[in-house]
């Protein structure tokens, strides 16, 4: 684990770089750019489970704080503000890494997926393999009127979405009708009995665990199946 200083408009947050092991003579490279959620920061352990799983699985994984995260601040900053501070862990991980050249995917734990779409809908142009979403927010809990979706029609992006059965902040059967509106047609994973965070209950940790894993199956196989950028070379 290598940690970055990312600069923003003149100011700075870390960023944690977990390394990808060797991958297959055959396979090109992949980066994933994971964002916390609104209230815990890259270190959470949630955050660092999956991108070491993820980076044991042949993908370089960076992940990084919010300003407001690194200021030690509660409350998020304004979306405005997210999507700009994800934009420049996007440049510096292009800087950094081979693999991010070759394919990257974006993406996140609740808001830090909801902002990953965020990045993609106001920029066409930028160059991006996928989005993985963990748990997005479609609505605050119990507001089903403040839906989160108006912007996903301009991803035009592959995007896999991770849901728990019991997600608050969006069930499967309110995903769907939103999800068959876009284009290409998303993938929709679900937890069965999951909650936001894929909690299943209960005090059986080798049983999370396993779910875990699954999950992190899911995204490096569904990573490694999208197209590589254009002039990408195969790993020797």
């Amino acid at each position: 684990m290598k940690e970055i200083e990312i600069a923003i408009d003149g100011e700075s947050t870390s960023a944690l770089l977990y390394a990808a092991r060797p991958l297959p003579a055959e396979a090109t490279g992949a980066t994933l750019i994971l964002a916390h959620g609104a209230g815990a920061g890259q270190r959470h352990p949630f955050m660092t489970a999956f991108a070491r799983g993820l980076s044991e699985r042949g993908i370089d994984v960076v992940t990084f704080d919010f300003l407001y995260m690194h200021r030690r601040r509660q409350v998020p900053d304004r979306m405005p503000q997210l999507v700009a501070c994800y934009r420049a862990v996007i440049a510096a991980a292009h800087e950094h890494l081979d693999s991010a050249r070759q394919r990257l995917v974006i993406g996140g734990k609740s808001m830090g997926g909801r902002a990953a779409t965020h990045v993609a809908a106001e920029d066409p142009a930028l160059d991006l393999g996928g989005i993985v979403l963990l748990g997005y927010p479609l609505h605050p809990p119990g507001r089903p009127e403040k839906m989160r979706d108006a912007h996903l029609p301009s991803v035009k992006r592959p995007m896999l979405f991770v849901q728990g059965a019991r997600d608050t902040f969006g069930t499967r059967d309110e995903l769907r009708p939103v999800l068959a509106t876009l284009s290409p047609t998303p993938t929709l994973h679900v937890v069965e009995g999951g909650d936001h965070s894929f909690k299943v209950g209960g005090r059986n940790t080798a049983k999370q665990a396993e779910l875990f894993d699954g999950i992190q199956n899911l995204i490096a196989d569904w990573t490694f199946g999208l197209p590589a950028s254009e002039g990408s070379v195969r790993r020797r």
